[in-house]
């Protein structure tokens, strides 16, 4: 009964590591001869994207839609508003005491290419990009996130006021929101084999490149990393709802923060993420909100990782990374990119272009920071990833009090 347990608990987690572990083997084996692989972690990446778009604007509008009391709808962006901002702030103080002690780019030996960093965009033109969309069309990509969850906010208020739940359209989207569900379900059956063999081409393709030069980088970062979510994560569960609340976040939270290292994408990570709520306990209406707003705002890992540039530029270009002022630039420039910058298409890149240019860097400094940005990217999604299900929790206690999580019960969905 015990093993029957243990395994309903962890057996997805356990054979989404074992997949990631073997892809990971056949990679370094294999070397450039594992990118036969590849075609098969694409269709299963593919399948995630794919079902993206529909499962976010039908989840959010169905949470809409149903609540008759706006006021708690308010309550929950105005909260994860904050938990957001707050997270990213604890996240960027960590980083500043470890670039400190350890700077990430001594012994770097880097030859500066001349890079086109092309031209930034106004913040006008950033801010309306991010938002909006200027077609209908464009809503059924996954590329404009936060214009969908803006519409799916605005189209599930307005089921709530025609009627809500039981409306005609109210019980249409109830109906879709638990078949696109149960199609995520059938889709992250293949995630063992579609993530190995993802993890063996990627290993086949970039493995040697992993270290060199930027390897002291990565030896700072992912450890940091490692702390902040071994430090921060349980106290965040604490606070949330006690130690009952840590001992379910951390039965949970293994599958979609694997799930998102392997993929290195918030939006393929939202149904693991929706199943790990749901096991926890976490009220539907609240992570049906805050996890696809969370997949494009709530970037921990992505506040640690630009500042990690930061100061590894400083260094490469063999200034002080110290000062107040350089530490509050540093701090809005992270903020920034993680959580407007990150819902605009190529909106990484847009992030280290503003990190080049407001430090006054030279355009060679660029494709440095785009590829230090692409190595730390999968352990930045991680944390990212895994800390939507923590922003989640914090949000279920100032919604509904500190009595939720003995309120809500325990299951175990497997996704």
């Amino acid at each position: 009964m015990e093993r029957s347990k243990f395994w309903g608990n962890y057996g997805s987690s356990i054979l989404l590591l074992l997949g990631i572990i073997v892809g990971s083997i056949v990679g370094v084996v294999l070397g450039e001869k594992a990118m036969i692989l590849s075609p098969i972690g694409d269709i299963f990446l593919n399948l995630m994207f794919t079902i993206v778009v529909p499962m976010v604007f039908i989840s959010i509008s169905t949470a809409v839609g149903n609540m008759l009391n706006m006021k708690r709808l308010g309550k929950i962006l105005g909260s994860l508003m904050a938990i957001f901002i707050g997270t990213g702030i604890v996240a960027a103080i960590l980083i500043f005491v470890v670039v400190n002690i350890f700077p990430p780019a001594v012994g770097a030996k880097i030859v500066l290419n001349s890079g086109n960093m092309g031209t930034p965009s106004s913040a006008a033109n950033l801010i309306v990009n991010s938002l909006t969309v200027n077609d209908f069309s464009g809503l059924f990509s996954r590329k404009n996130m936060l214009p969908i969850i803006i519409a799916s906010i605005g189209f599930g208020f307005s089921v709530s006021v025609c009627g809500g739940e039981e409306s005609p359209v109210g019980k249409l989207l109830n109906n879709m929101n638990n078949i696109i569900m149960k199609l995520v379900e059938l889709i992250m059956k293949l995630a063992p084999i579609g993530l190995g063999a993802y993890f063996a081409s990627l290993i086949g393709e970039f493995g040697p490149k992993l270290l060199g030069d930027y390897g002291r980088a990565m030896l700072i970062y992912y450890p940091t990393c490692i702390l902040y979510a071994i430090l921060a994560f349980p106290l965040y569960a604490y606070i949330s709802g006690g130690k009952e609340a840590v001992s379910r976040m951390s039965k949970y939270i293994l599958t979609p923060a694997l799930t998102a290292f392997a993929t290195q994408s918030s939006v393929a990570t939202l149904p693991t993420n929706m199943a790990a709520c749901k096991n926890i306990g976490v009220p539907k209406d609240v992570y049906e909100i805050v996890l696809p707003m969370g997949a494009t705002m709530h970037m921990d890992g992505s506040v640690i990782s630009s500042i990690l540039k930061i100061s590894f530029l400083f260094g490469i270009f063999d200034l002080e990374f110290a000062g107040i002022d350089t530490y509050l630039m540093a701090l809005v420039v992270s903020i920034l990119s993680a959580f407007v910058l990150s819902g605009a298409p190529g909106g990484g890149l847009v992030g280290e272009m503003l990190i080049v240019s407001l430090f006054g860097f030279p355009p060679e400094a660029f494709p440095i920071v785009a590829t230090l940005g692409f190595l730390v990217d999968p352990m930045a999604t991680c944390l990212n990833a895994a800390g939507d299900t923590i922003a989640s929790m914090m949000v279920s206690r100032v919604v509904e009090g500190e009595k939720w999580i003995e309120e809500n019960k325990e299951e175990v969905l497997t996704i």
